[in-house]
């Protein structure tokens, strides 16, 4: 098992962590490159894609190096920035985890709980710092609402996300978001805000409408429920993610996302940096908690297909 002095070993004679980018598509320009070469502590040096044209370009542009090769690409940094479709990402990160680097990953960890759970166990092995970049948990905002919120007397919550990605002029219609929908690509966000906000969530209980659309009930530790409905093919115009609190104390509506999402990364990307060298690998967005997220969402869509496999047979 890899030590925390280890992970040190080959961080560069300015002191910056060396961060390499894996992607190269619209949400890894707009958001992981910018917010990579823009962190303090962070030297953005390496990127990696399928495809050697796009890596070359948006190596290009900050002055990183492009590689093809994954292995040649993990040997020259010490963390890892993840902006490719979830299967992808829980594959590569595992075998980053394993080579003792640390991950800063997007939502959903992945779409299976198996493999989840198994990156989530390869980080801990490693003793790795991990993050997953849950947007509404790093916005400055988010986070003033949540701490005034954590000593109210919340009964339950909502949570509304009707999304657009699959419109054709969408930068976000990728071929993933279009076969897992709404519950895979906003679910986590959902999950993230309500947990955050009203404890732990330890099952859920789902259904389908028409299309994409699910909704959610979540079943938190202490008894409390809260919900979720969510879909990408919503109509245009209705582009949004609505929550609120409600109980005893009255009703409290979530901060709207911030509109440059480089912002919350980069405070993400600047407490994986503080953990990296002090030494620490929890945090309260950490791959552990991505696998648990993954875990909700695979029980909501196991129930979602058992549901239409059994009306299906009648």
């Amino acid at each position: 098992m890899a030590s925390v002095d280890d992970h040190f070993g080959s961080i560069g004679g300015d002191g910056d962590l060396r961060f390499g980018l894996v992607g190269t598509g619209y949400w890894a320009q707009i958001a992981h490159a910018r917010a990579l070469a823009s962190t303090p502590g962070i030297r953005f040096s390496a990127v990696w894609g399928r495809s050697r044209d796009k890596a070359t370009d948006l190596a290009a542009q900050y002055e990183a190096t492009a590689y093809t090769d994954f292995e040649a690409f993990l040997a020259d940094i010490d963390g890892v920035a993840f902006s490719v479709p979830p299967d992808v990402q829980c594959e590569l990160a595992t075998r980053a985890a394993i080579a003792g680097k640390h991950l800063l990953l997007e939502k959903p960890v992945s779409t299976s709980a198996a493999t989840a759970r198994a990156l989530a166990e390869a980080a801990r092995d490693a003793q790795v710092a991990t993050i997953v970049f849950f947007t509404a948990r790093f916005s400055e905002q988010i986070r003033a609402w949540l701490a005034d919120s954590a000593d109210k007397r919340w009964t339950g919550g909502q949570a509304v996300w009707l999304g657009g990605s699959t419109d054709d002029a969408s930068p976000f219609n990728t071929p993933w978001r279009r076969e897992k929908g709404g519950l895979w690509d906003l679910g986590p966000h959902a999950i993230s805000v309500l947990w955050a906000s009203l404890g732990p969530v330890t099952s859920v209980t789902a259904d389908a409408g028409l299309g994409d659309v699910r909704h959610l009930v979540l079943h938190h530790d202490d008894g409390r429920a809260s919900t979720a409905t969510l879909t990408v093919t919503a109509p245009p115009g209705l582009d949004g993610f609505d929550l609120y609190l409600w109980g005893q104390d009255g009703k409290s509506v979530m901060p709207a996302l911030p509109d440059d999402p480089a912002d919350p990364l980069r405070v993400a990307l600047a407490e994986l940096v503080g953990n990296i060298r002090s030494g620490r690998t929890d945090h309260p967005c950490d791959v552990q908690f991505g696998s648990e997220v993954t875990r909700l969402l695979a029980s909501a869509q196991q129930q979602v297909d058992d549901r239409r496999r059994a009306d299906a047979g009648r």
